[in-house]
């Protein structure tokens, strides 16, 4: 098994961004769950990464290679894959993983967290989509997604799709355990 993870390639403000990067780092390959991530030395990413290899973790790295001529690609992988663009690193990391934890992060790692919760949600694949909750950095999107269900824009159960836990074993165990529902994504047309 091996579970993409979308993360910043800043540290963040906190110390405790990285510790818990790598915690779960460390947390997969333990549990002899590989890494699939964008491939970078530096930030969360950089920390998900050498947890998981110093705990003798499988990591596969996806990069662009415009990413990788900046010198931020990560020179201890064994398994690093140079791609020619962005959309072809979202799709060959989907295509490696059996789900997706997202950590803090900017605008890059909300895109493709929301891009494969969207997958989820149109039935494309059945993988589980969660985040860490590190020091309530997504308590905000959390409230945010919680209107969007009460302005009827998501459906419960599609908001529930998505696991949010600020616990490294907790988020594991809901990620080991998650069952997508069957349930269609488009709502009855009122005209109809």
């Amino acid at each position: 098994m091996r579970l993409c993870i979308f993360s910043g390639s800043s540290p963040g403000r906190l110390p405790v961004y990285s510790e818990m990067a790598a915690q779960l780092g460390h947390a997969l390959a333990k549990a002899g769950i590989g890494v699939v991530y964008g491939g970078a030395s530096v930030g969360l990413m950089g920390a998900v990464a050498d947890a998981a290899l110093a705990s003798g973790g499988e990591v596969i790295g996806v990069m662009p290679g415009f990413l990788a001529e900046k010198e931020l690609a990560h020179t201890g992988l064994q398994d690093l894959r140079i791609v020619s663009s962005m959309h072809e690193r979202k799709a060959l990391m989907a295509e490696l993983s059996d789900g997706f934890i997202a950590l803090p992060g900017g605008i890059g790692t909300f895109e493709e967290l929301f891009e494969v919760w969207t997958w989820a949600q149109l039935g494309q694949h059945a993988k589980p989509c969660a985040l860490l909750n590190i020091n309530g950095f997504y308590d905000g999107l959390a409230t945010f997604l919680d209107t969007v269900v009460s302005e009827a824009f998501l459906k419960p159960v599609h908001r529930d799709m998505l696991i949010v836990e600020p616990n490294v074993e907790r988020l594991l165990a809901a990620v080991l355990s998650y069952q997508a529902p069957n349930v269609p994504k488009w709502i009855k047309r009122e005209d109809t």
